[in-house]
């Protein structure tokens, strides 16, 4: 088993798309059974972790979103702790860029890093296969992040087949808009047993998002900007949203998109990833 780091140790936490996603049922517990496909973004916060002699599991922000004292990422830290025993102390300092409530799984791969980071720093040589048990008792997407390669997932998002699409330049909007997946999965109006999608679906060109309709309803800004971005290609949006995305052929056409749209609208040019388990 190898040994602990003390650190400071700094990772990068990138954030997810999802080239579709389709509902088909819920379970007795409340979770949704899904069907999507997952890449990863070369976009991600940043997130230093060094141990700290007051024994305490302490997060500081250095961005200006506004999170919760219980986030994900002490949930995270707090989780990994009981489970082995662990007494020893670790200050998190959060360098956000991937907004809350953006669909992209910030949240999510915030606390995915932070398993694999304490798992390091406290020398407790655990697999990434051990650590994705731990990661479904934090949140859905949290697993995918362990897992850390692009698949078809089911389940809850959280089994997976690994596959390897090919790598797009994207122009990637975010809506001024946080979205809450709850409401979203609660609506009345979701739809949750429409026909599943097989993977010739997929390679067919059948992509969607069924939670869009719901979501573009609730939230104006992402309706809007839906109608901004369809003028320059197929727009499709990112889990329960808000950030939504045109598939390109080049970075130069990108930059084009991103440069032809309202300067309030915020949007990136970003390649996607089929790997990040050495990112």
């Amino acid at each position: 088993m190898p040994g602990p780091e003390p650190g400071p140790l700094v990772l990068r936490s990138p954030a997810k798309i999802n080239l579709f996603l389709n509902v088909v049922g819920k379970r007795p517990d409340g979770y949704h059974l899904l069907e999507t496909a997952f890449q990863f973004l070369d976009f991600a916060d940043r997130i230093r972790y060094e141990t700290n002699a007051h024994g305490r599991i302490i997060r500081r922000d250095d961005h200006s979103y506004s999170l919760p004292d219980e986030d994900l990422v002490i949930q995270a830290a707090n989780l990994l702790s009981r489970e082995y025993g662990i007494r020893s102390g670790v200050t998190i300092t959060l360098s956000k860029v991937i907004p809350p409530g953006s669909g992209m799984g910030g949240g999510s791969s915030n606390a995915a890093t932070t398993l694999i980071a304490l798992n390091r720093i406290w020398g407790l040589g655990l697999s990434r296969r051990s650590l994705i048990p731990l990661a479904r008792k934090i949140g859905a997407d949290v697993p995918l992040f362990i897992h850390g390669r692009s698949c078809w997932a089911t389940g809850i998002g959280d089994r997976f087949e690994d596959f390897s699409p090919r790598p797009h330049w994207y122009c990637l909007c975010i809506p001024p808009a946080s979205v809450s997946t709850a409401e979203v999965f609660s609506h009345l109006e979701l739809k949750r047993n429409p026909p599943a999608l097989t993977r010739a679906d997929f390679h067919d060109g059948k992509r969607f998002n069924l939670l869009e309709p719901v979501t573009r309803s609730l939230y104006p800004p992402v309706d809007e900007a839906f109608g901004m971005l369809n003028r320059y290609g197929q727009a499709r949006m990112n889990g329960s949203g808000s950030s939504l995305f045109v598939q390109c052929a080049s970075r130069e056409e990108a930059i084009g998109i991103r440069d032809a749209l309202p300067e309030t609208l915020a949007c990136r040019v970003i390649r996607s990833l089929n790997d990040i388990t050495g990112y």
